[in-house]
């Protein structure tokens, strides 16, 4: 696992010693003495996990982490805090800080490399998310990535599952007004309950009588649908081997008992976060993606879609050696009802076809809007015959049923002429494909308009 480790301590000692651990994992390692030099370095270089140190002179561990986090740039990356200091008010104070973990000195080997290639992981995954998103057009990067999710009025909904009903009872206690928590007795039933319900957290304990809560982890990083639903496991003393294992198959965070109410708060407020603000970076993926394919006025792919896509589906036919034909379409005298109507007319004409267009052809063909009043149907597995029947039939359901526009539904007359053209046996391409069908449309419209012509050749 290749990524780069900074490791922040006043006492070349200390940061000699972890830096032989991290390069002996193959780990690149860089290193600060001071907090504002570790500060700099995240702000101006690619750092995968920072181990802090807390108590440093000038500038402390905790102010270093604030800083860290509460700026844009360096809020995504995991913050381990490396100290002697073992009271919880201390873990309080930095998880608070935005540390997603501690390490008390002297640090255990095992736990320090499992932890690190634990956060390694998260942060591969933050990293990907960050990059697709930033192409966003209509949501700027730095303002999606300022937002405070911790300070969301919204609370988060929680499964907790636990057998013992004392341990229950407490937590339940311990959580009251700070999350909507679902509690499940049995392993078994609060899988499927974590897989049916959009939890933001799930909480396992390990105090199972006949059953490995390992196994109940390793399930849920499994599924789909909860392979990034933050896990907290509540361990018993004595139980680092159990836990190193846990975040081995992927689990977030654990609280060891007696479970102190402000750490559990603290932690699960962390994870909540965490998990916001990366399904904030997938919607934001998302509605890129939908955003760089889609025709925002008529709801049918646009140009950049099909420009890829047809290549495909050209590529498939010929493979296969089926048939594929492709439509395009020209609303007439277009240019007229936008003089006539005003552009918001026009969009309504537009907006209309396009409906009648998606209603006239099958699931698996590929409707676009082209440009302008310019339509484009791919149909695979379409014979050229058939391909200019599907395209007849539109032309007569555009001709025969006027447009209504406007709030009056003002009724007007619309006629479309359409190219056909399918793919030759032999030697063929996309660009020979449309251009024969652009040749179709041509002859459609210099021949009176309202037709259908198809290019064989």
């Amino acid at each position: 696992m290749t990524a780069r480790i900074l490791v922040v301590d006043d006492i070349p000692a200390n940061v000699r010693l972890l830096e032989v651990r991290l390069l002996a994992e193959y780990f690149e390692v860089l290193t600060a003495t001071n907090g504002p030099d570790a500060i700099e370095t995240c702000e101006n270089g690619k750092v995968d996990v920072v181990l802090l140190d807390v108590m440093m002179p000038d500038m402390d561990g905790f102010e270093v982490c604030r800083r860290l986090k509460s700026d844009p740039a360096t809020s995504h990356i995991p913050v381990v805090m490396i100290t002697a200091l073992d009271q919880v008010s201390d873990r309080v104070r930095g998880l608070e800080a935005g540390a997603d973990d501690f390490l008390t000195k002297p640090v255990n080997d095992l736990q320090l490399m499992t932890r690190v290639k634990s956060l390694v992981r998260l942060k591969s995954l933050t990293d990907e998310l960050r990059l697709r998103a930033s192409t966003t057009r209509n949501i700027g990067i730095e303002e999606l990535l300022s937002r405070n999710f911790a300070s969301e009025d919204t609370t988060p909904k929680v499964l907790l599952i636990d057998e013992r009903k004392s341990s229950v009872e407490r937590i339940q206690k311990m959580l009251c007004d700070r999350a909507d928590l679902d509690i499940s007795s049995d392993p078994h039933a609060g899988f499927f309950q974590a897989a049916e319900t959009s939890y933001e957290c799930v909480m396992i304990s390990t105090a199972f009588a006949d059953f490995d809560p390992l196994r109940l982890c390793s399930q849920l990083r499994s599924l789909d649908r909860t392979r990034f639903v933050p896990i907290i496991l509540l361990a018993e003393e004595g139980e680092e081997e159990r836990i190193i294992r846990g975040l081995e198959l992927g689990i977030n965070d654990y609280l060891m008992r007696p479970i102190d109410q402000q750490e559990l708060t603290a932690r699960l407020r962390t994870q909540v976060r965490r998990k916001r603000y990366n399904d904030q970076l997938r919607a934001s993926v998302t509605q890129t993606i939908e955003m760089a394919v889609t025709d925002g006025l008529t709801g049918l792919h646009n140009r950049r879609y099909l420009d890829s896509h047809l290549q495909t589906l050209f590529d498939r036919a010929v493979a296969r050696r089926r048939p594929l034909s492709v439509m395009i379409t020209d609303l007439d005298r277009f240019k007229a009802i936008n003089d006539a109507h005003g552009h918001d007319g026009g969009d309504e004409v537009l907006r209309e076809f396009a409906r009648r267009l998606r209603k006239n052809v099958r699931g698996i063909d590929l409707a676009c809007r082209f440009g302008g009043e310019e339509f484009v149907v791919v149909m695979p597995d379409t014979e050229g015959a058939v391909a200019e029947k599907v395209a007849e039939r539109i032309r007569a359901e555009i001709a025969q049923a006027a447009f209504a526009i406007g709030q009056d539904g003002k009724a007007i007359e619309v006629t479309v002429s359409v190219g056909v053209s399918s793919v030759l046996k032999g030697v063929d391409t996309v660009a020979a494909l449309m251009k024969r069908a652009d040749l179709a449309l041509y002859e459609a419209k210099s021949g009176g308009r309202n037709r259908v012509v198809a290019k064989a050749a």
